[in-house]
C-alpha cells in the first residue's frame, strides 16, 4: 500500500463553492477556454465568490480565479467532485475541462470524480477527459485521474476480501459443522466449519458471532483468533484473508439456515478432523490440527483487544498479551 498516497477518504478540506447560476458557470467556462480568462470583479457579493484556496495552498501569480466544480482539497494535493445533481452532459463537459485546466494551474495531482448512479449519463464525458473507472457501489461510481507530471502515486481499489471460519466446541468435545446448499461443497457430504464473508464496517469478532448465529441458529461468544491464511486471485481476482476463529457456544439448538445450509449439527471433532477430504486438502487438515490442539489445550490464539485511534475510533488489535 503507497504510503502517501492520494486517497478519496482522507480528511478534506471544503471548496467553498456558491450557489450560481448554471448559465453564469458555463459563461465563466467558456472565456476561460478561449484563453479569455475573466476576473470576478471586487463588488462581488458573497453568494458569486470563487474558488477558496486552504491555507497551504500557494497559488501562481497569474492564476485567475475561477468557477470551478464543486468539490474539496484532499491532504494529498488532490479534488474530490461529487456529483448528485442532473446536468447536461455538454455543460459538464465545458466545466469538466475548464476545473481540469485550472487544478492543473494550481498543483493539483488526482482528480476524484463521485457519479451518483442515477448521474450514468455524464460516465461518457468523464472518461472522454481521461478518467478511469477507480471502483462502483451500489449507489455510485468513483472515476479518477492523474494530471501531475510526477509519478502516479493513487492507490489501487481495495485488494482484499475478509472472511471468517468459526469453531464452535461444546463440552463433549463436539464442533459445530455445517453441509452447503451451494458452492463447491454441494452434494460432496463434506461437514466443514460455519463460514462468511466479513461485511464493511463490521469486526472480525462481530463477523464469526454473526455468521454462527445466521448458519445455526447457535448464539456464541468470540474467543480468540486461531490462524489466518492469505490466498491470491480468488475473488474477481483479489486477494483473500480468511480468519479462522474460535467461538464459546452458549446456547446449543441447532437451527439450520434454509438459504445456505442444507444440515447444521455437533460433530466429536476427531471424527471432522477425519474426514477424507479434510486429511487430502492440506489447508483444510492444518486448521483441523490448529483447533484439535486448541481443544487439548496445545494451543494459544490471539485474544481481540479494544483500543481507541487518535480520534476516539474504537478499533480490535489481536494479540496473545492481554494487558
Amino acid at each position: 500500500m503507497a504510503s502517501a498516497a492520494l486517497h478519496p477518504s482522507s480528511n478534506p478540506v471544503s471548496l467553498n463553492y456558491p450557489s450560481s447560476s448554471l448559465l453564469g458557470i458555463i459563461t465563466l467556462a467558456a472565456s476561460y477556454l478561449s484563453n479569455k480568462t475573466p476576473s470576478l470583479s471586487r463588488g462581488m457579493s458573497s453568494s458569486s465568490t470563487s474558488l477558496a484556496i486552504s491555507e497551504n495552498e500557494t497559488p501562481l501569480d497569474n492564476i485567475e480565479q475561477l468557477e470551478l466544480l464543486p468539490g474539496v482539497y484532499d491532504n494529498y494535493e488532490g479534488v474530490i467532485v461529487e456529483m448528485k445533481d442532473p446536468m447536461d452532459p455538454n455543460e459538464f463537459g465545458s466545466l469538466l475541462r475548464a476545473s481540469l485546466s485550472q487544478w492543473k494551474q494550481l498543483g493539483k495531482r488526482g482528480i476524484w470524480i463521485k457519479l451518483a448512479i442515477k448521474l450514468a449519463n455524464l460516465i461518457e464525458v468523464v472518461v472522454k477527459e481521461g478518467f478511469v473507472f477507480h471502483h462502483a457501489e451500489p449507489d455510485y461510481l468513483m472515476l479518477v485521474r492523474w494530471i501531475s507530471e510526477t509519478t502516479n502515486s493513487i492507490p489501487a481499489n481495495a485488494s482484499h476480501r475478509v472472511g471468517i471460519g468459526a469453531f464452535v466446541m461444546n463440552s463433549n468435545r463436539e464442533v459445530l459443522v455445517v453441509q452447503e446448499i451451494s458452492g463447491k461443497f454441494k452434494g460432496t457430504g463434506v461437514w466443514k466449519l460455519p463460514t462468511g464473508v466479513v461485511n464493511e464496517g463490521e469486526d472480525i469478532c462481530e463477523a464469526a458471532i454473526r455468521e454462527v448465529k445466521e448458519e445455526t441458529g447457535v448464539d456464541a461468544e468470540f474467543v480468540e483468533v486461531l490462524a489466518f491464511r492469505q490466498s491470491h486471485r480468488s475473488f474477481f481476482t483479489k486477494s483473500d484473508l480468511f480468519f479462522v476463529c474460535m467461538l464459546q457456544p452458549r446456547s446449543f439448538a441447532v437451527q439450520k439456515q434454509n438459504s445456505e445450509i442444507e444440515a447444521a449439527k455437533w460433530m466429536p471433532i476427531d471424527e471432522y478432523a477425519d474426514q477424507t477430504f479434510v486429511k487430502k486438502n492440506s489447508g483444510f487438515d492444518y486448521v483441523a490440527k490448529v483447533c484439535l490442539a486448541k481443544a487439548n489445550n496445545n494451543y494459544t490464539g490471539l485474544s481481540a483487544i479494544p483500543t481507541y485511534s487518535s480520534s476516539g475510533k474504537k478499533t480490535y488489535l489481536y494479540s496473545k498479551l492481554d494487558i
